[in-house]
């Protein structure tokens, strides 16, 4: 069978696409490369301010809900802010700390009253607040040792 020269050319190309490794996206403690990797995927718009000691990037998801990524100097995925009519993909967001915020979900023993409490995740080095209701979720993901000196996550919540 004779392909096209152009098939020759798009075949492996699409084959390349769709086995590009999960780390180009974007995540909690990641690199800038994947921030934008994250706008494509889950937002219609994204703007990027660049302010004193870290830049910020506004996802704007299809929904009308945002997402906005922290990233310091050096490019690194700092801390994560969510909000908006359902929750975007937090495993991916997160990446290898998506299990810190399952971990008091698991819990034997929870009653149905600990169930409805927001969770929170506050380790040393990481910190997940997450909030909402019906239909509306908020949350923070944030990283202490990446974060630019003296920014904490009260600066998060004074964000615009």
């Amino acid at each position: 069978m004779r392909l096209i020269p152009s098939l020759r050319i798009a075949l492996p190309l699409a084959a390349a696409i769709v086995f590009i490794p999960a780390c180009a996206q974007a995540e909690l403690g990641g690199g800038m490369s994947g921030v934008q990797t994250d706008s494509a995927r889950i937002g219609t718009h994204m703007a990027s301010v660049a302010l004193s000691n870290y830049s910020r990037h506004d996802i704007t998801r299809a929904n009308g809900g945002t997402v906005r990524e922290f990233t310091n100097a050096k490019g690194q995925v700092f801390a994560i802010t969510w909000s908006g009519p359902g929750k975007p993909d937090l495993r991916t967001l997160l990446g290898r700390y998506f299990t810190a915020l399952q971990a008091p979900s698991g819990t034997i023993g929870r009653t149905m009253h600990s169930l409805r409490r927001p969770v929170q995740v506050n380790q040393p080095d990481l910190q997940i607040q997450t909030s909402g209701h019906m239909g509306w979720f908020r949350g923070v993901a944030f990283i202490p040792s990446l974060a630019p000196s003296g920014y904490s996550t009260s600066d998060l919540a004074q964000e615009p």
